[in-house]
């Protein structure tokens, strides 16, 4: 394991849709079948993560179960020996380096994170959990133990990547040698994956938000479990407007440049739509781009060797968690929790 580390994963909460699979989840496939050669890609599912917001418990494990046949099913290279898919709850390591990373680091510094100020300005202090508040240290946690240097995520997670890069150097230079590896930072992995910011499906119902897994409706959405005449439906009935014509605009016509979207990474000419005034036609174009492809997804769905997602876990498992304790063994012997004798 001496190459280059690119990290990812996918939080499991709820049934994946198509924002996710062609916002997350394929990108992170063509980026393994791209770069496994060269680095070592390491895609983790970040169930931890999950109790950062109300979940429902007893549907986990399915959800779990259901997103690795999904990284399958897409064509994720199960085969290739640089290429390691793990659960972060398998790994222990990532709870304690956590919580000795939280202990180095001031109550201001978590509370002056984007996301925990927005949820809890929405919902207030009192109704969210701790965990979200020290969420940064969880997240810093899973990079900082495998060494990772690339991390393919947006903008929206800047803080939570200069923060993973603060902490390590801050225990480095606390306790005087070389604990981690610092991450990239977010403009050389902007470079690096030659990307600025994610592609963002929207609702259906209110393109003026991204497509969501926990929306306030299902209607908004199209889950890759959803039945392909089901999916067209929701396409025939998706909020556009009544101006003249068809145009991209994301400012003043979500909608119907959501369609546009949604049609384009589908295959379908989005182009030849331009300047049209039937909306009807659009909307059938994309109803049955959408079908082909779940109904293509759900068929190689269907042919997923469950045994062989078993198998690739406990090879993957057994080798990270040799990674994540020699990684926190150092980090022990730092902070005075092991002797140096220890091994």
């Amino acid at each position: 394991m001496n190459k280059p580390v690119i990290l990812t994963g996918l939080r499991v909460n709820n049934d994946l849709h198509i924002g996710n699979y062609f916002g997350a989840l394929k990108p992170i496939i063509d980026m393994t079948k791209d770069h496994s050669e060269k680095y070592q890609v390491n895609l983790f599912i970040p169930d931890l993560h999950s109790f950062t917001t109300p979940i429902n418990h007893t549907e986990l494990q399915t959800q779990i179960v259901s997103t690795l046949r999904a990284f399958i099913a897409a064509g994720l290279p199960l085969g290739s020996h640089d290429v390691y898919l793990y659960r972060q709850s398998y790994i222990p390591a990532h709870s304690e380096l956590t919580w000795i990373l939280s202990c180095f680091t001031g109550f201001g510094e978590f509370g002056r994170m984007a996301e925990f100020k927005d949820k809890s300005g929405r919902l207030g202090v009192d109704h969210i959990g701790v965990g979200q508040f020290v969420y940064p240290a969880l997240q810093a946690a899973d990079i900082l133990l495998y060494n990772a240097q690339y991390i393919p995520v947006g903008e929206d997670q800047r803080q939570h990547i200069e923060y993973a890069r603060n902490i390590a150097e801050r225990m480095n230079n606390k306790f005087g040698e070389q604990l981690f590896n610092l991450p990239s930072s977010m403009e050389e992995m902007y470079k690096f994956f030659n990307r600025k910011q994610g592609l963002r499906i929207r609702d259906l119902v209110d393109p003026t938000k991204k497509m969501s897994k926990s929306g306030d409706s299902s209607r908004g959405a199209i889950f890759l479990s959803d039945r392909p005449e089901d999916a067209a439906k929701k396409i025939m009935s998706a909020t556009t407007d009544s101006l003249e014509d068809i145009q991209y605009d994301y400012d003043t016509r979500p909608g119907i440049s959501n369609l546009l979207d949604i049609l384009k990474i589908l295959g379908g000419d989005a182009s030849s739509f331009i300047g049209q005034k039937q909306y009807g036609l659009l909307k059938t174009a994309v109803a049955e781009a959408v079908s082909i492809f779940l109904s293509d997804f759900q068929s190689k769905l269907e042919q997923v060797d469950d045994g062989a997602i078993a198998a690739k876990l406990t090879v993957s498992e057994k080798a990270m968690n040799v990674v994540a304790n020699n990684t926190l063994l150092k980090v022990q012997r730092a902070v005075g929790l092991r002797s140096t004798k220890e091994t």
